[in-house]
């Protein structure tokens, strides 16, 4: 009869809803408050990437899923989720080393993410003759490795180089047609002040700053960030309802490793 009672009392009634009512608003700042601290990080600090096509190979493959870090150039508009217009150019810049894997807005559209290596900094005049890479006059140093598996239709094989910049980083390309590609031979692209030129590691198939009407040299203010390092990778073998797949599609070796 008590219980009863209880549950036809005005008051036990309206102190259950108080209380139900608070532990929604509690929920609801607990969820506003994670949001907020993940945009803050993704803002600030690092963002998540993944790779949907081969310009960077072999650095970095189709399904690679990596962290940039958002503070290594300073902050523009292209911080922000949607780049809103808050403000123009960088606060706290920093400029990118030759080498950089970095991030950036398409400027073509300044929407579109792009990843690719920094080659050319303001002032650079950049060429490429006959697949070699030449920087102020200067033709870079390329050392043949020997061959990359393409593992898609096509040619089986194709060439595969460490090229040294003039600042001494290393790093591996790709030459799928050998060095006879449409960009294998360019002009002389002299890179304007407060810009940056770049180009994909898989030189033949890499849409960058050699396209002038579809890249071309890239504001700085366009940097999003470095690319630092790889969390997760999958060869794309498994969907992501096939879970009895996952194990044999992670890339296990590719895994927390650094992008140079």
């Amino acid at each position: 009869m008590a219980s009863k009672n209880a549950q036809n009392d005005p008051a036990a009634k309206a102190a259950a809803g108080s209380k139900a009512a608070s532990e929604t608003v509690e929920t609801i700042k607990t969820v506003a408050y994670a949001i907020l601290v993940a945009l803050v990080l993704r803002t600030f600090l690092f963002e998540p990437f993944n790779i949907p096509s081969g310009s960077m190979k072999p650095t970095l493959l189709v399904g690679d899923y990596l962290f940039v870090s958002k503070f290594s150039y300073g902050y523009s508009r292209h911080s922000f989720p949607f780049s809103p217009p808050l403000f123009s150019g960088r606060i706290l810049e920093s400029q990118p080393e030759r080498g950089d894997v970095a991030v950036f807005k398409k400027p073509t559209d300044n929407e579109t993410d792009y990843i690719k290596r920094i080659i050319g900094l303001p002032g650079d005049r950049i060429q490429v003759i006959t697949g070699v890479l030449h920087i102020n006059g200067e033709p870079v140093k390329r050392r043949r490795i020997g061959d990359f598996a393409r593992g898609e239709p096509g040619p089986p094989m194709v060439i595969r180089y460490v090229e040294t910049l003039p600042n001494g980083i290393a790093h591996e390309i790709l030459e799928v047609q050998g060095d006879t590609g449409r960009l294998d031979e360019t002009d002389v692209f002299t890179v304007p002040p407060g810009h940056y030129f770049a180009m994909g590691d898989n030189r033949d198939n890499s849409q960058d700053s050699r396209v002038l009407g579809e890249v071309g040299f890239i504001p700085a203010e366009n940097l999003v960030g470095k690319a630092q390092f790889l969390f997760f990778s999958t060869n794309g073998a498994a969907r992501i309802w096939e879970i009895w797949k996952w194990p044999v599609s992670i890339r296990y070796g590719r895994l927390f490793n650094g992008i140079d």
